[in-house]
């Protein structure tokens, strides 16, 4: 535990380090949208130099440049949408795929925001309070003597009595106490946002060590996801490691060439990888909000008090309240009861789950929704899956991660945690730029029909792998940075190629390369899509 600590505060002051070097570039007025992107952008271009220098474990196949910078981009923006199969990579390769989706988790990027509010404040915070304090004392001292001044002229006039000398003592000294009182307030603030940096930063180390040594213990223990990583020359720790951060980060990268359809028997590993998932994304504030009330009642700080009680001023997106918390919880298991209901009422006895038995299918399912909600791990080819079941996939994957079911009493609490005004102020803050800005649905439709450009010679000599419903998947599955993909199969050629090899990787893999810097677009858009959700309000459509 003391060296678990000590990683925590070396890792802590570096970030903190790191904040404070670039605070200056940071202070110039840039929309963090642009800040965001700059840092993936740079982040997938050093991930891309770190994969193209390593080298592949076979010297027969290396991936293209696009190949390769589509991998970074994925990886980066936890999409996991695949050009290439996964047992190509090295181990060294797979370490940098691993440190990519770490920096790139949602979780991660969190922890930045928080580092940043935290270098805002003065660098010497204890030090500052003294001074401003001091200064404080003479501001109060200066506008008392106004007020005595005044208070003298109108004597004069004969309107009012002065008070005596012990009464203008007392009154100056409750000024200045509450100057006091005032200064210690910005004190617990940043002694809180620094708590809660600690907080967030010891929940992402402690829940991805614990998952990666469940993993490594289960992985150990059962001779059959041993006799498949031997089989497949994967080191266990390092599947581990990449399995249980991919998980957390809700990316979908598996080392595997077939994802975790090789381990559809596995049930314990899967339900390990589920909980990380959960934890990781759609069920991240309510855990957070756990981990902080328990820390609360454990350590009786007054830092943890005041973030459950200010929670909205803290300005961090993932800390609600206990009844919107609540909503969330029960929203996401909607979801994902919905999605088992169905997928067993349509797949029970479908070709994709022979040769499992009732406990093994119940978990399948279970694994497939939960993965629907942006994580994009595989335990069946979807290319065998129904279209009804893709349809609701594809609506599954569009939904952000904390969308939540909230009945009409609860819609102000949340709108003023999200800190919305007024009609009539947001409508005076509405600027020009926010009027051309079109919804969500639109861009993903205009996305859509530039693949269906870009690759409209093959949709006509391959209309059933390049059918429409496909490439929604696609760029659904890349807009929601999940990963689902139906793959390429040659059986499903119209006209035969006898060249054609069938491979483990995404359909993508089989567009062109305007396609494939189209898709690179759609993943870092979905990446941001936060900044502009609030898109399309101009448009009236009655």
């Amino acid at each position: 535990m003391e060296k678990l600590a000590c990683c925590c505060r070396k890792l802590g002051q570096f970030c903190r380090d790191s904040c404070n070097r670039v605070t200056c570039f940071l202070d110039l007025p840039v929309h963090p949208l642009w800040l965001q992107l700059i840092y993936f952008l740079i982040v997938s271009l050093l991930g891309c130099l770190a994969l193209t220098v390593s080298k592949p474990r076979t010297t027969s196949f290396r991936p293209k440049f696009v190949d390769v910078f589509f991998t970074s981009v994925s990886a980066t923006t936890t999409s996991s949408m695949s050009t290439v199969e996964m047992e190509v990579f090295s181990n060294t390769q797979l370490i940098t795929m691993t440190i990519l989706m770490f920096v790139g988790g949602e979780v991660f990027i969190s922890m930045l925001g928080l580092q940043y509010a935290r270098s805002k404040f003065p660098k010497n915070h204890r030090s500052t309070v003294d001074q401003n304090r001091a200064s404080s004392t003479a501001i109060n001292v200066n506008l008392m003597s106004q007020i005595h001044n005044s208070l003298n002229k109108q004597n004069k006039l004969g309107l009012i009595a002065l008070p005596g000398p012990e009464s203008e003592k007392r009154n100056q000294n409750d000024v200045e106490q509450a100057g006091i009182i005032c200064l210690d307030s910005l004190s617990l603030e940043y002694n809180s946002v620094m708590a809660l940096g600690y907080v967030v930063l010891g929940y992402l180390l402690v829940v991805i060590l614990v998952g990666s040594g469940s993993v490594f213990l289960y992985i150990s223990l059962d001779s059959t996801a041993r006799t498949v990583l031997k089989s497949k020359g994967l080191d266990f720790k390092t599947f581990s490691v990449f399995s249980v951060v991919s998980s957390f980060t809700n990316c979908g990268f598996i080392p595997t060439n077939e994802n975790l359809m090789v381990f559809k028997k596995n049930s314990g590993l899967q339900l390990l990888l589920i909980s990380q998932i959960l934890m990781g994304n759609t069920l991240y504030p309510p855990c957070l909000l756990l981990v902080t009330w328990v820390l609360k009642k454990t350590s009786k700080r007054p830092e943890f008090s005041f973030i459950l009680r200010n929670y909205r001023d803290m300005g961090y997106s993932h800390l609600v309240s206990l009844p919107h918390a609540a909503l969330l919880f029960v929203t996401v298991f909607g979801f994902i009861s919905i999605a088992i209901v169905l997928f067993c009422c349509m797949e029970w006895n479908s070709e994709a789950l022979d040769g499992l038995n009732s406990y093994q299918k119940l978990v399948g399912s279970l694994n497939q929704a939960v993965n629907a909600r942006h994580a994009g791990e595989s335990v069946f080819d979807l290319s065998s899956i129904s279209p009804a079941i893709l349809l609701l996939f594809i609506v599954m994957m569009y939904l952000p991660p904390h969308t939540t079911f909230l009945p009409t009493k609860y819609h102000d609490q949340v709108a003023s945690e999200n800190g919305k005004g007024s009609p009539n102020r947001r409508k005076l803050q509405t600027s020009f730029m926010d009027c051309l800005m079109l919804s969500q649905l639109s861009y993903l439709v205009v996305f859509i029909i530039l693949i269906c450009i870009t690759e409209r010679q093959k949709m006509k000599e391959d209309p059933l792998n390049f059918s429409v419903l496909n490439i929604i998947l696609e760029v659904t599955s890349a807009y929601g940075n999940v990963g689902y993909s139906t793959g390429y199969s040659c059986k499903r050629q119209v006209k035969p190629d006898s060249s054609c090899t069938d491979t483990w990787y995404g359909f993508v893999g089989r567009w062109s390369t305007e396609g494939k810097i189209i898709l690179i677009i759609v993943m870092l858009f979905g990446k941001l899509k936060k900044f502009t959700m609030k898109g399309g309000k101009a448009w009236k459509l009655s």
